[in-house]
């Protein structure tokens, strides 16, 4: 592509006999080169523009890139994370129930312990209970004997 430079520069031959206007051409030439600089500083200015349009192109891409790549991970932590305390409930749950049937065992246990000390202790009021009928026994029959005396 001419430059608007070299359009002004171009000189042409000139002819004796029928050649062009010298003053005509070169008014012709300074409109060219005023239209074309014109067209070629926009042409330039429309193509630094377009560069810089592609270059946010570019970087809106990378950042919606990013970003997709951002909720991909967020969703992934967030199922992660649900699993995670999914699981911790149900290991909660089963160490509460495991405790609670523990506990059950021990009350059992200690029920069954109570329910034999408590035989113990009425068959140890039994036997006191019959020693004391036959010290009172014993005792009412000596008490006849010295009233008999």
């Amino acid at each position: 592509m001419l430059t608007p430079l070299e359009i002004e520069n171009k000189k042409f031959s000139k002819q004796m006999m029928n050649g062009y206007n010298v003053e005509e051409v070169d008014e012709f030439l300074d409109l060219l080169t005023a239209d074309y600089e014109k067209l070629y500083k926009e042409n330039t200015e429309l193509k630094t523009k377009q560069e810089e349009l592609h270059d946010d192109v570019a970087h809106y891409k990378n950042i919606e890139s990013t970003l997709q790549n951002t909720l991909m991970m967020a969703q992934t932590t967030a199922e992660e994370v649900k699993n995670v305390a999914k699981q911790q409930a149900e290991q909660i749950i089963n160490d509460a129930q495991a405790n609670a049937k523990q506990e059950v065992m021990n009350l059992e246990q200690e029920i069954n312990l109570k329910k034999k000390e408590l035989t113990d202790a009425q068959k140890q009021f039994d036997v006191y209970k019959a020693k004391m009928e036959s010290l009172l026994i014993s005792q009412l029959e000596l008490l006849k004997e010295i009233n008999n005396d």
